[in-house]
């Protein structure tokens, strides 16, 4: 277990981020233990052909048997908007300390992998996590970053009307909080506390984490890596409604869109599952929303939608 000890003004500094090297780094725990993952098991279907083009001699020494994966690969995000080449070029700039002591903190050891110059080590562990974005992740990004998206819009909301204390206590069963201290229940059988002294803590969703997930090595920033919710809903694609009084009421397409959003989504995201262009998802959005049945609100670049709390009596939640 972690302990995140606040004081009063931590509180207030806690901030969501999303890192795409992350999710590149935490999926590898799933090429190395497809089992593990069942919710991501779609995804490991659809990259199977190209999974042969990957220097998974590189990446798999990236995680250990307990699929522990070194830390200079989830680095903390400064924003929900980090892009996937600030942080690769980030890593490049990895110093032979940094990256030779989070790789012992993983293996106890270094990989055979990882010897060698420094340079050409890094330049190789670069084009390895690139090319593995550049296949595995960038065909399926703007779904996996929407559904990201709209869990940090959703924790938003509980924090705002019911309290920090509740959202915090909410984002997985293995994480608590009392008032000051966030506790973090972890694989680990080691136990540490770790005062935050004004630095912030720092919320990251991964589609690639079950529990939750810290950084191993406790000098760096604080970071809590929780399970984003609609993991299992990600490949699913929205079934049309059978006949009932809602799809009479509002006409199929509308009753299908208001029956999906019961977590906040994109029109482009609410397109792909539909399998309908995203010019008429938002022309039945706009009118869903003019009835009162949906609310938006801006994250980033994009506009997420959800049910109100008339939509949510409708749909009968």
């Amino acid at each position: 277990m972690i302990r995140y000890e606040l004081e009063s003004a931590d509180v207030s500094a806690v901030r969501f981020g999303i890192s795409p090297l992350g999710e590149v780094s935490l999926g590898l725990r799933a090429l190395r233990a497809p089992d593990a993952f069942p919710l991501q098991q779609p995804w490991l279907d659809r990259i199977a052909p190209v999974r042969q083009l990957l220097d998974t001699e590189v990446l798999l020494g990236l995680v250990n048997d307990r699929r522990w994966v070194a830390d200079f690969t989830n680095p903390r995000p400064g924003s929900p908007l980090t892009d996937f080449g600030q942080e690769i070029a980030e890593l490049a700039r990895i110093t032979p300390e940094r990256l030779r002591g989070d790789l012992r903190h993983v293996h106890g050891d270094v990989p055979p992998v990882f010897d060698g110059p420094h340079d050409e080590v890094v330049a190789r562990l670069v084009a390895a996590l690139t090319q593995a974005w550049d296949l595995c992740f960038v065909p399926y990004w703007k779904r996996m970053r929407a559904v990201l998206e709209a869990d940090i819009t959703y924790r938003g909301r509980v924090a705002a009307q019911a309290g920090i204390g509740t959202m915090l206590g909410g984002l997985s069963s293995s994480i608590s909080f009392d008032g000051r201290n966030i506790d973090i229940r972890l694989a680990s059988p080691i136990a540490r506390v770790r005062p935050i002294r004004g630095e912030g803590v720092t919320l990251v969703p991964s589609m690639f984490v079950g529990r939750s997930s810290t950084p191993a090595d406790e000098t760096l920033p604080p970071v809590i890596v929780y399970p984003a919710r609609g993991q299992g809903a990600m490949w699913s694609t929205a079934d049309r409604p059978g006949t009932g009084a809602i799809r009479d009421l509002l006409g199929s397409t509308r009753a299908t869109l208001l029956a999906a959003l019961g977590e906040p989504a994109s029109s482009t995201d609410l397109a792909l599952r539909l399998g309908v262009t995203t010019s008429a998802v938002n022309q039945h959005l706009r009118v869903l929303e003019r009835g009162g049945l949906l609310n938006r609100a801006r994250y980033g670049r994009s506009i997420l939608y959800y049910r109100s709390d008339l939509g949510e009596s409708l749909a009968g939640n």
